[in-house]
């Protein structure tokens, strides 16, 4: 049992080792961005102090307006995010043409982060706007880079569906690897201690053994959450239902998926801005802020409103679905009010980016997608060396035995 376990978790890691480790550090990167673009992105000139931000219809207009010039036509702007601090920009996403999916589990709604293009997709555009002066951030190259990981990491740069079915698959297999790696791993009686250090004296394929065995037990359980919730994030549907068969659930769209609403003939419906105030007003909970909206594609699609506390994280936000022709709110995501089912499914996300837990978990999942990297290296250098001395074992062998003849 154990000899094929070994011999699995081999030869899975060696061929499949270059995409894990593709997935690993793009996710290491996604989590770090906010650090990233801070880092990158030219400061803008300070609004005055008692100037008002503009309403989310005008700021995209205004991205909208920006990137007409900037010789992308035709994009259609798919979501707003509020600034994530005072003094901070916008960010209005623009999808270009999508290609359907072609079977499998989808999402109808479009996706709220930068360049995340939910099942597949076309690649999309990210205009970084001040919403009180409307000054455009220009970043092309930063953004051309984030967006191309963006796509690496959901759909490993594969548009249609298939692309983000391979990663929820990646993630089962990664999932695979760390379970087992933690049997393949655990220690015999009385070497508990040396199974969690890397000793000074280890050298070759015991130094290489021992760094993969530290580096896993030590990161197992972030990194089992990671891949986990990564597996939850590509098949939602396959996940919830799963989850609602153990525990109580209420029905809601998943993931970035939004309501089908009907249009109504002779009406008008109500706008981004009213439909933020829809949300707000139907809210319960006192303190809330505009954190984003989805900008709909059809005129069938509800405006998903995420509100939060000023500084809130995802798993504090409440998200109201608004359906702009009846203008009335049809579905509500409050975690406080949620059923266990859909709170385990709503932790998902938050989760696997990194949020929610605190700044310590925030940095063990980014120091986690580093692991499939680390674990390729050792992996791969135990066994080239072991191969490497079984030859010159074999050589030498063979070299005694001539000797012997003669």
């Amino acid at each position: 049992m154990m000899k094929t376990l070994r011999f699995l978790h081999l030869w899975v890691g060696l061929i499949l080792g270059l995409p894990l480790l593709a997935l690993g550090l793009s996710g290491t990167v996604l989590v770090i961005e906010p650090e990233l673009r801070a880092a990158f992105t030219p400061s803008l000139p300070a609004a005055p102090a008692d100037a008002a931000p503009h309403s989310v219809t005008e700021v995209v207009a205004a991205a909208a307006a920006a990137l007409e010039t900037s010789g992308a036509p035709g994009a259609r702007p798919a979501s707003y995010a509020a600034p994530s601090a005072p003094g901070g920009t916008a960010t209005v996403r623009f999808q270009a043409q999508r290609r359907m999916p072609q079977g499998g589990e989808h999402a109808h709604g479009q996706g709220g982060a930068a360049n995340r293009a939910p099942g597949g997709g076309m690649p999309g555009i990210s205009v970084h706007i001040d919403p009180v002066t409307l000054a455009v951030v220009s970043t092309p190259g930063l953004d051309a880079t984030i967006g191309w990981i963006h796509r690496l990491h959901g759909n490993m740069l594969i548009q249609d569906r298939s692309g983000r079915n391979l990663v929820g698959y990646l993630g089962v297999i990664m999932t695979a690897l760390g379970v087992t790696g933690l049997v393949l791993w655990w220690p015999r009686p009385g070497q508990w201690r040396q199974s969690f250090i890397v000793r000074k004296t280890a050298k070759g394929a015991r130094f290489h053994r021992e760094l993969h065995g530290a580096a896993g037990i030590w990161g197992l359980v972030v990194f089992l959450v990671v891949s986990v919730t990564g597996v939850a994030i590509a098949f939602p549907q396959t996940i919830a239902a799963g989850i609602g068969a153990v525990l109580p659930m209420a029905a809601q769209t998943q993931g970035f998926a939004v309501p089908k609403v009907t249009p109504r003939d002779g009406a008008d419906p109500a706008g981004v801005d009213e439909a933020v105030a829809i949300a707000l007003a139907a809210s319960h909970r006192p303190g809330l802020a505009l954190r984003g909206t989805s900008l709909p594609q059809s005129p069938d699609q509800a405006i998903r409103v995420v509100l939060a506390p000023p500084g809130g994280d995802a798993p504090s936000a409440v998200t109201l679905m608004v359906d702009p022709w009846a203008r009335q709110v049809v579905e509500v995501r409050d975690p406080s009010a949620q059923a266990a089912g859909n709170k385990v499914t709503g932790w998902m996300r938050p989760l696997h980016e990194g949020e929610g837990l605190g700044p310590v978990y925030r940095v063990l999942v980014a120091l986690s997608g580093l692991l499939p990297t680390l674990f390729a290296i050792t992996g791969t250098s135990m066994w080239w060396i072991k191969r490497r001395n079984r030859k010159a074992g074999a050589t030498r062998a063979a070299a005694i035995l001539q000797s012997a003849a003669e």
